[in-house]
């Protein structure tokens, strides 16, 4: 009997770190449905929501964050490292596991150092165009490097030997038709009949910045009945955003809030112009479902990397890049208004993003994984 293909991945703190965990776990389980897998996080993060809401176990770890504004309590970081080290160990041997996956974020990495200590192999996956400091370590612990974006591979330590695989992306974006989605998702959604979509879109957590900005733009519009505004806050602060729009004098033709958007493809698909974050699997999705975006890049990321994320489609044509100090509804309208009027520049821009390997990335790096487990018969799943 063939030993089941047992995985660890390491995946947590923000959704652009577990959601391409997560679509790695379901190219997985498409090559081989008899695989164990499971994620190591910490208590801090959306795992503790997000992955046991998929279906998989979750196993945490004590870990801090690699963050110089620790202070002091950076200087616990070696010894955090080690205790969780330990800890991931002893999950990867319960687990069996024959491989671990590093997919970025502090809460991956005592996963590679677990696999370090249990002498497992373990490749990583760098999501940004220039590397988290998580993966700037881990990268020392495995001779196995993927990354997102070509341009990663300067910043990675031994990137010269990483493979491009691109970002892992549900299956439900990397083969979305938008045309073919868009009378669903306007009906999901409730938009009014020849309302065009704006989609503002703060992320996993939402974003203050991009909210405040979208109910300023609501309260021009609201006499509007062309342009529509869906505004996904983040559950923390959807019942003020509702009611600032109330007080605005804004009606539900041309607005509403929503926490969460638990159907990213019907997003795409009703959008006709998104405004959000640079998170690397945000970039990837855009690029993929070519929906043209305004990228306001978080500006409290390390290294910038949401700008230079952002970059990767700015400076083809297929998104502009605005700072987040600049983004108010004036600075988004004066935008965005002469866009909407425009559906052939928003086409034009919706097609000059390069996909590259984003819709085929989560079968890449399974492929990747499955070859270091020693599992050469699930091959032909990614060579059919």
């Amino acid at each position: 009997m063939r030993t089941p293909l047992s995985v660890v991945i390491g995946a947590g703190g923000t959704g652009g770190h577990i959601y391409p965990g997560l679509a790695l776990a379901e190219a997985l389980r498409r090559a081989d449905p008899d695989a164990v897998i499971s994620f190591i996080g910490t208590e801090r993060g959306l795992e503790t929501t997000l992955i046991p809401a998929a279906g998989y176990r979750l196993h945490t770890v004590d870990m801090i964050p690699f963050d110089p504004a620790l202070g002091a309590k950076r200087f616990l970081l070696p010894a955090a490292l080690l205790r969780s080290g330990a800890q991931a160990r002893s999950v990867l041997r319960a687990q069996k596991a024959q491989v671990v996956v590093g997919m970025g974020g502090y809460p991956s990495a005592p996963a590679i150092v677990g696999a370090k200590m249990a002498g497992l192999p373990s490749v990583i996956h760098e999501s940004n165009a220039v590397p988290g400091r998580a993966n700037q370590f881990a990268a020392r612990l495995t001779e196995h490097l993927t990354v997102a974006f070509d341009g990663s591979r300067a910043h990675l330590s031994g990137g010269e030997r990483a493979r491009t695989v691109g970002m892992p992306i549900a299956a439900s974006l990397a083969a979305l038709d938008r045309p073919a989605l868009r009378e669903e998702a306007r009906r999901a959604f409730g938009i009014p009949e020849g309302a065009r979509v704006v989609l503002v879109n703060g992320g996993s957590l939402g974003a203050a910045r991009l909210t405040a900005a979208a109910v300023g733009l609501a309260a021009r519009w609201r006499g509007r009945e062309d342009v529509h505004l869906l505004i996904k806050t983040g559950p923390a602060a959807l019942a003020e955003t509702r009611h600032k729009l109330i007080d605005a004098g804004v009606g539900p033709v041309a607005a509403q809030a929503v926490p969460y958007l638990d159907r990213m493809d019907l997003a795409y698909a009703v959008a006709d112009l998104v405004v959000c974050r640079a998170g690397s699997a945000t970039i990837a999705e855009l690029a993929t479902t070519g929906v043209p975006a305004v990228l306001v890049p978080y500006p409290y990321a390390p290294g910038d990397h949401q700008t230079h994320n952002a970059r990767v489609l700015s400076d083809v044509g297929a998104a502009y890049l605005v700072p987040d100090a600049e983004t108010t509804a004036d600075r988004l309208a004066a935008l965005i208004d002469p866009l909407l009027a425009d559906p052939p520049r928003l086409a034009v821009m919706g097609r000059a993003a390069d996909p590259g390997h984003h819709a085929r990335a989560a079968d890449l790096l399974a492929e990747t994984v499955i070859r270091l487990a020693g599992h050469p018969t699930t091959e032909r799943e990614f060579t059919s």
